[in-house]
């Protein structure tokens, strides 16, 4: 089976974007694909066919304080607008083609994080309703956003526990995978005295939370290896950025820069595809 994997990142998997409209285009659709934090978030609109509206809600919203701003905290004990991004967008604004997502035959895999536990946990497909409170968990950042609950139980950001999930495509059966990474070549993660400050909060309600944040860059670094590794043996394609990205960015222009730079990545690298069955027939 053919998959394919998006990264998360805030607002660098506008680049993904990008690549998801490339794969549009060429009506590619895989038959598995797996998303974490706004990877998933926005390979929902993949999933939907919906192209170019990724990139249209962040060129019409990223400014909007609804949208983003130190003022939601207020309401929401969130700098994201959950009701607005995750609610009023999907359901009035631009709205989600939700018939055309849960027709989808194939397997969609969104990645997050269990508060109590810390352990990763996966919701699929059917676990997306009107509320998209899945999105809403695997984009909960701590310190930045309040964990989703979801039947009785709390969740976080997907990238705590498996920030590039390429184990769980390999144990769901993928034998060639398309990896959609949202850092550069050569990047390596290391600690930041921020997520150190907001481990030391965290441990106080969620400390296998905080746990997580202390071991994230040791996982993210090693997945990294284990999805170049797999590339070298000729069962992955890996799509980065040229340069890096900024997770918050604010400059709508360079954010449609970043989105057009993914389609040309992909379109470059389309090729590399068909080294074995194709996405359509897989």
């Amino acid at each position: 089976m053919t998959g394919v994997l998006f990264e998360g990142g805030s607002f660098r998997p506008v680049f993904s974007c990008g690549v998801m409209d490339a794969l549009l285009e060429e009506d590619i659709i895989f038959p598995y694909c797996i998303g974490v934090s706004a990877g998933a978030a926005d390979a929902a609109s993949y999933i939907s066919k919906q192209k170019e509206r990724n990139i249209r809600i962040l060129e019409k919203y990223r400014n909007d304080k609804r949208y983003l701003s130190k003022r939601n905290f207020i309401k929401e004990r969130s700098i994201f607008g959950l009701d607005f991004v995750f609610r009023e967008i999907p359901n009035s604004l631009d709205p989600f083609d939700m018939k055309t997502f849960k027709d989808y035959k194939g397997s969609f895999v969104i990645v997050t994080t269990d508060a109590k536990t810390g352990k990763v946990h996966y919701f699929n497909q059917n676990d997306v309703d009107e509320t998209f409170e899945v999105f809403c968990a695997t984009c909960a950042l701590p310190g930045a956003c309040p964990p989703a609950k979801i039947n009785g139980r709390k969740y976080y950001d997907g990238g705590l526990s498996n920030p590039i999930p390429i184990d769980k495509c390999l144990e769901d059966g993928c034998d060639k995978m398309l990896i959609v990474l949202t850092q550069p070549d050569g990047f390596v993660k290391t600690p930041r005295k921020s997520e150190k400050n907001i481990a030391k909060i965290m441990k106080l309600k969620y400390p296998k939370i905080a746990e997580e944040l202390l071991n994230r860059c040791d996982k993210y670094n090693e997945s990294v290896k284990m999805c170049e590794k797999l590339e070298k043996a000729g069962k992955a394609v890996i799509l980065r950025p040229r340069c890096k990205l900024n997770s918050l960015e604010s400059d709508v222009s360079t954010l449609r820069k970043t989105y057009e730079m993914g389609k040309e990545v992909a379109k470059a690298n389309i090729c590399l595809l068909y080294t074995s069955p194709s996405p359509r027939d897989a």
